[in-house]
C-alpha cells in the first residue's frame, strides 16, 4: 500500500477505538556524509532509515509505538499496542493531557532547491573535498599540519495524519559544507575553521568558488593563531561578536530556557530546566529595548524551516522576545494548552519515526538594528567606536547550568581591538556571564546588510537524545563590560 493509505488506515483504527487524538508519521531519511583528512577521503556514508510511529491519546495519557515494517498487518499491531501502552501510561498519569485544537491540513510541501544534491556524483564531491584540503596543505612549512572537509547532506520524506482529518507531505532538502586546518607552532596547537551555514537548501548551497575563496584566510589565520598571545584573563572587557560566535549563544541562552517543555520540567533529566518561568512572561527584561528575537519556521533556508511541524501544525512565525521584554515560548499542542493558549506555534519535532515528538527550537533570531537607531551600527563602525575590546569570530566550547543562567562560552578566533583599531590575533579566550546580564549588555546592533544565517545540524535534546537543526540569523553585535577568562 503506499504511505497515504497507510496513513489513513491507522487513523481509520485510532478514531474507531475511543481515542481521544491520534496521529501516524511514516518517514523515509536519507543521509549522506563525506569526509576527507589531509589527502585521502577518511568517510563515506550513504543511508536510508524507513519506518513509521504512531502516537494515541487516550483517557487523557499517551501512548507511542513505532516500527520499519511498512505493511497493513505491521500498521494494525503497531497502532493496537500504542493503544495499549496508552492505557498503562494512565494508570501514573497525574494531569490528564489535553490538547490545544489545530485546523486539518491537506496539503504538500517541499524545500525549495535548484540542484538535488543526491543527483550529484559522489566523484565530483570527493574531488572537492580533496582539493580544498591540498590547497591547505599548500601551507605546510609555514605550519599547516592537518586539514579536513567535509559534505553533509539530508532528506526528509514524512506523511503524517491525524484523527483530525489532516494529511499532510513533506519533503525537506538539508546541506552542509565546510573545512578547516590545524597550524603548528612554538610548541603549540591551533585550529581554523570555516564553513557555509547548514541550510535546507540544495546542492548549489555547496558554492565551491566561496569554499576555495576562504581557504587561503583560514590557513593564514591559523599560522597567525599559533603565534598569538593568549587572551587576557580575570578583567572585564567589551566584546565585538560576530553571527558566527553569536549564534550559539542564541541557541544556549534563548532557544532552550524557552522550550516549554523545559519551563514545565517536563524535559529535566538530561538538559536541566529553565529560569525563564511563566510567572516571569510579560514581564522579564530578557534584554535592552533594542533586543528582538523571533522565531520563524517560515524562513527561506532556515534549517528549521518547513511546511509544517509534527504534530501538524502549520509554520508560523511569533516574538519570543519583543523589545527586551519575554514575551512567548516555544510550543507544542500540549504545552501551550497547559499555557492557556488557544493555539500551538508549531515547535513540535521529532528526529525519526521511531522518536515520539517533543518541543524543539525552530528558527529563532536576533532582529538587525533598525535603521538610524541609535544602537544600530555596522561591524566596522563597532570596532572605530571601541577603546578596549575583543573580537570573536567562530564556534569555541562552551557550558552553560542546568537552568541556562550562568555560561560560558570560547570561540574559533579573536582579535584585540585598541583604540578603533583591529591591532593582532589573540588565542585561548573565554566570556563569561548571566543570561539576563548578557542580553542586557548589548549596546550596538548591526544592521540587516550584515544578517547572516549561522546555525546548527546537531542539537541534543531528551533521553534517549535526539537530534535537531535550526538556524539562528544574527549580526554582529557589541557587549560591554563582560567576564573574561578565570577568575579568580
Amino acid at each position: 500500500m503506499r504511505t497515504t493509505e497507510l496513513a489513513t488506515l491507522a487513523t481509520d483504527i485510532m478514531s474507531k477505538s475511543s481515542c481521544e487524538y491520534g496521529d501516524i508519521r511514516l518517514c523515509n531519511y536519507r543521509t549522506q556524509n563525506l569526509t576527507a583528512r589531509d589527502r585521502s577521503l577518511a568517510n563515506l556514508s550513504d543511508n536510508v532509515s524507513s519506518g513509521f510511529g504512531v502516537r494515541v491519546l487516550k483517557d487523557g495519557a499517551w501512548g507511542f509505538a513505532a516500527s520499519y515494517s511498512l505493511t497493513t498487518a505491521e500498521v494494525k499491531r503497531i497502532v493496537a499496542l500504542a493503544i495499549e501502552t496508552a492505557k498503562g501510561s494512565g494508570l501514573s498519569n497525574q494531569e490528564p493531557v489535553r490538547l490545544v485544537p489545530v485546523p486539518a491540513y491537506q496539503d504538500k510541501y517541499t524545500t525549495p532547491i535548484k540542484i538535488n544534491p543526491f543527483e550529484v556524483s559522489i566523484e565530483e564531491k570527493a574531488e572537492l573535498l580533496l582539493h580544498i584540503n591540498e590547497k591547505l596543505l599548500a601551507f605546510g612549512e609555514r605550519g599547516i599540519k592537518k586539514a579536513y572537509s567535509f559534505l553533509r547532506l539530508g532528506k526528509e520524506d514524512k506523511t503524517f495524519a491525524s484523527t483530525e482529518g489532516s494529511l499532510i507531505e513533506q519533503i525537506i532538502y538539508r546541506s552542509y559544507p565546510g573545512f578547516g586546518c590545524t597550524a603548528l607552532g612554538n610548541g603549540d596547537a591551533q585550529s581554523r575553521s570555516y564553513d557555509r551555514p547548514p541550510l535546507n537548501l540544495g546542492y548549489e548551497h555547496i558554492d565551491k568558488s566561496d569554499l576555495l575563496a576562504n581557504v587561503n584566510r583560514v590557513a593564514e589565520e591559523a599560522i597567525e593563531k599559533v603565534r598569538a598571545p593568549d587572551g587576557p584573563s580575570n578583567i572585564h572587557s567589551n566584546i565585538i561578536l560576530q553571527p558566527t560566535n553569536l549564534w550559539l549563544t542564541i541557541h544556549e541562552s534563548v532557544g532552550h530556557p524557552t522550550e516549554l517543555d523545559r519551563v514545565y520540567g517536563y524535559e529535566a533529566n538530561f538538559a536541566g530546566t529553565s529560569f525563564a518561568t511563566t510567572e516571569k512572561l510579560g514581564k522579564l527584561q530578557y534584554g535592552a529595548p533594542w533586543i528582538n528575537l523571533v522565531a520563524d519556521r517560515t524562513q527561506p533556508g532556515g534549517r528549521g524551516t518547513t511546511g509544517y511541524d509534527d504534530e501538524g501544525v502549520k509554520a508560523q512565525r511569533w516574538y519570543v522576545v519583543k523589545e527586551g521584554i519575554l514575551v512567548d515560548y516555544l510550543t507544542d499542542r500540549e504545552t501551550a494548552y497547559r499555557l492557556g493558549r488557544g493555539s500551538s506555534n508549531g515547535s513540535a519535532y521529532a528526529d525519526n519515526w521511531a522518536s515520539p515528538p517533543m518541543v524543539r527550537i525552530p528558527n529563532l533570531g536576533l532582529e538587525p538594528g533598525v535603521p538610524g537607531g541609535s544602537h544600530t551600527a555596522t561591524l566596522e563602525e563597532m570596532i572605530a567606536d571601541t577603546e578596549e575590546g575583543i573580537l570573536i569570530d567562530g564556534m569555541g566550547s562552551f557550558s552553560i547550568d542546568q537552568q541556562r543562567r550562568n555560561f560560558q562560552f570560547g570561540g574559533d578566533a579573536f582579535w584585540q581591538v585598541k583604540k578603533g583599531k583591529v591591532v593582532g590575533m589573540l588565542k585561548n579566550v573565554t566570556y563569561h556571564s548571566n543570561t539576563v546580564d548578557f542580553w542586557n549588555s548589548v549596546d550596538a546592533i548591526g544592521p540587516r546588510t550584515e544578517l547572516q544565517q549561522c546555525g546548527t545540524n546537531m542539537c541534543g535534546k531528551g533521553e534517549p537524545m535526539q537530534l535537531a537543526q535550526m538556524t539562528h540569523g544574527c549580526v554582529p553585535v557589541r557587549v560591554r563590560d563582560i567576564k573574561i577568562g578565570l577568575f579568580s
